[in-house]
């Protein structure tokens, strides 16, 4: 996410911008315009020239989809942000709506009039997206129309430009691996498909693939780019000349060409004139470059990112990288949490966020948080991308549960974790919501399973204990982690949603069940695990892969309903604890030591 507060408008300014869209739209008699919650790379992080969706709605959350029509709107969000979108959206003028109620495409075909031309930016959507559009469209009896230029941008007066971050090299002892045998690497994956280029869209992947690293987003360092890929390991880079730094070039090395933006689409004609077949993942690419493949000829293979599935698997050196950041990090914020513990009355969400965001300043490793902190206290640890602001500022009172969800970014990894915490004594129901959330977190943490199983196997055993009591949550279990990269990474996550990725050794995952109780309180435990290599179990046939906990920080045993733990639970987390507290009290400061051992203390 980033910070889109100057951006977003007022309750009363939404209007103004809505008819002003909608009369820019009537000029190009259009009956109504997508506004995805997207850029040209099709990432979770937008920079702020990108944010239309904030602009025209208010909606700060990293996902969402506004559609626009002459007599009416909606938003659809999913279940992270039912609570926050009613905060930010002017509800008379767009209606929110669960995308697990109702998809956009269902809405299109029951609202969109016979004959209308719906618009959209071909930047903005996949390929995929836009035929699942197209027959909503033809459902309704209309079209949908690709837009030459963006109506927002025509009437978005102030718009902010295009980040211009330099892209600067990313040290190999760091990354582990140089970019000429990674991009062999990949490069012989893509004539297997068999393809003779692939079309790399994804910051990520083309920052992992040649070891650069940007700043073109708020809190990943990510270089905002494309690439073509070929067979042979060649490459070429399409960026923003403004962007080069000193000694990029030579650090690429003369099998990288770079290239002006500009120079994209001709470079996809000339892969149509050749005939080359071209691997592409419509899943994340522009339509636009999709639709200029095909309009030039080129034999488009689809298929996923060639560099995604080798990026999740991290190498020793990566490895070594974020246990190093997580064991730096751990100890900040156990700093932190020793000072919350101390601190007394008349603390607030911002105040909170803000000394724990020092505490990491202080370790002299930060380059950045790799998300905004998610400090909520009381009902608003109910939201669960919450971010506090001035008007939403809560003090932390006794009976509170504060929940606190933080990361950041060092040059050997990047970390994400959270934690809820006491204020004062629990509630009987707080404990026991709690534990179950934490019998969840064990479940995962502590199975041990073979090769060919993915994330959406193992969601269950994160809920289980809350399923029991007729309890749940709306969000993912987990989710992959970059290294120095993106904090939400594909292609493995831990989902009830279908996931054909099997998990494997060298990838992280987040492990973060929890429960929400609106108008009352949140509850998250996250930790980020490795996926071990495989080991035979004494008795067993078969060699099973497991979860090594990178996350080094005590989970508050004052929120422990000990009865509801059985034996192999408990030995769990006094295991943890341990592991905790002799890893990180030679690293903390005086006062954290001693509170550090009654943090935790065995159950």
């Amino acid at each position: 996410m980033n910070d889109m507060t100057d951006i977003a408008p007022s309750m009363s300014e939404l209007g103004h911008r809505l008819s002003r869209l909608r009369a820019e739209l009537d000029q190009r008699g259009l009956a109504g315009f997508l506004v995805p919650r997207a850029d040209a790379h099709q990432g979770e992080y937008v920079p702020p020239h990108d944010a239309r969706l904030a602009w025209l709605t208010g909606f700060t959350g990293s996902a969402g989809t506004a559609i626009i029509l002459m007599g009416s709107a909606a938003i659809f969000v999913d279940g992270r942000y039912t609570l926050q979108v009613r905060d930010e959206v002017d509800i008379n003028l767009i209606k929110p709506l669960p995308v697990m109620e109702q998809s956009p495409e269902d809405w299109i075909a029951s609202n969109l009039g016979a004959g209308g031309r719906l618009g959209y930016d071909p930047w903005l959507h996949t390929p995929d997206g836009v035929e699942r559009m197209k027959m909503a469209c033809a459902t309704a009896g209309a079209v949908l129309e690709a837009c030459t230029d963006n109506p927002i941008d025509a009437v978005w007066e102030d718009q902010p430009l295009p980040p211009k971050a330099a892209i600067t090299p990313y040290p190999l002892e760091y990354a582990g691996e140089a970019s000429g045998s990674k991009r062999a690497r990949i490069g012989a994956l893509v004539m297997k498909c068999p393809a003779d280029a692939a079309v790399l869209t994804m910051p990520d992947s083309i920052a992992w693939l040649l070891n650069i690293r940007g700043g073109d987003v708020s809190h990943s360092p990510l270089p905002l780019s494309f690439a073509i890929l070929y067979g042979d390991a060649r490459c070429e880079l399409f960026l923003d000349p403004d962007k080069i730094s000193d000694g990029l070039a030579a650090h690429l090395g003369d099998q990288v060409t770079l290239y002006d933006p500009r120079r994209l689409g001709p470079a996809l004609d000339a892969l149509g004139k050749t005939a080359q077949r071209v691997l592409l993942d419509t899943g994340t690419a522009a339509a636009w470059i999709s639709s200029r493949l095909a309009a030039a000829g080129a034999k488009i293979i689809s298929g996923a990112d060639p560099c995604s599935l080798p990026k999740a698997r991290k190498n020793s050196t990566e490895i070594a990288g974020m246990q190093k950041a997580h064991v730096r990090d751990g100890a900040a914020l156990c700093n932190f949490l020793a000072w919350l513990d101390q601190a007394g009355d008349g603390l607030d969400e911002i105040t909170a966020s803000d000394k724990l965001h020092g505490f990491r300043e202080a370790t002299g490793c930060l380059r950045d948080l790799s998300f905004p902190t998610i400090s909520g206290a009381g009902p608003n640890g109910a939201i669960v991308h919450y971010r506090a602001s001035a008007k939403s500022n809560r003090m932390l009172e006794p009976g509170n549960l504060y929940l606190l969800d933080s990361g950041a970014q060092y040059l050997d990894g990047t970390t994400d974790v959270t934690r809820t915490i006491a204020v004062g004594i629990p509630s009987a129901e707080q404990k026991d919501r709690f534990t179950r959330v934490l019998k969840g977190h064990i479940g995962l943490a502590a199975i041990r399973f073979p090769r060919g199983v993915t994330g959406a196997h193992l969601d269950v055993l994160a809920r289980a204990a809350l399923w029991k009591a007729g309890l749940d949550y709306d969000h993912g279990t987990g989710h992959g982690v970059g290294c120095y990269l993106s904090v939400h990474e594909g292609p493995q996550s831990i989902s009830r949603r279908p996931n054909n990725v099997a998990l494997e050794p060298g990838m992280i995952v987040s492990n973060e069940p929890g429960y929400y109780k609106q108008g009352a309180y949140g509850i998250r435990i996250e930790n980020l695990e490795l996926v071990t290599e495989p080991r035979q179990i004494a008795g067993g046939e078969r060699e099973m892969m497991g979860f090594q906990p990178l996350t080094l920080a005590p989970i508050d045993v004052r929120l422990v309903a000990r009865e509801l733990l059985n034996d192999e639970e408990a030995e769990w987390l006094n295991s943890y604890h341990a592991a905790v507290r002799e890893t990180l009290t030679p690293l903390v400061d005086v006062q954290t030591k001693a509170w550090l051992v009654e943090a935790t203390r065995a159950v």
